[in-house]
């Protein structure tokens, strides 16, 4: 009896076309466009609650702290997915980095909109901050979602066989 064992050796090559420094496939997809939504929305709601004229300036301050520290935070996540720098840290899981600061994020900026649109007293910037923030809560939702996908992904539910 005698037995024959093939073994085959099947290479691939791929090529990246890395066209510099800039990651231009990130820079075109949904979740960058998403990201650069978020950082101009909590732009415009941190200008919005910063310039409008009101008396009790304590009570936005926490909208402002808030705006403006997620708005850096998306910023610096912005730049590391455009220039590849997530990929020379390679010790971070920045999937489930990135899905917990959209997920604390939401649930501040949600609060912070909440607080600055019950204070807002008939204040026309300050109406529109919490406007803008609302909005923000609803691409930060977007975007945990989107991040939620990509760190869990889909599961299998069954042994294939």
């Amino acid at each position: 009896m005698s037995h024959t064992i093939v073994t085959t050796t099947t290479t691939t090559t791929s090529t990246i076309a890395d066209s510099g420094i800039i990651d231009m496939g990130y820079v075109r997809s949904f979740q960058a466009m998403l990201k650069i939504a978020q950082i101009v929305v909590l732009l415009i709601a941190f200008l919005c609650v910063h310039c409008a004229a009101w008396t009790d300036y304590s009570a936005y301050r926490y909208f402002e702290v808030v705006t403006v520290w997620f708005l850096i935070t998306f910023l610096i996540f912005y730049i590391m997915y455009v220039f590849r720098l997530q990929k020379k840290i390679p010790c971070i899981n920045w999937p489930l980095t990135e899905f917990l600061h959209y997920a604390i994020g939401t649930l501040l900026i949600f609060i912070a909109s909440i607080v600055a649109a019950v204070n807002s007293r008939g204040y026309a910037g300050l109406v529109a901050g919490s406007v803008f923030g609302f909005f923000a809560t609803v691409l930060l939702a977007m975007s945990i979602w989107m991040s939620y996908k990509i760190t869990c992904g889909s599961q299998p539910t069954s042994a294939a066989v």
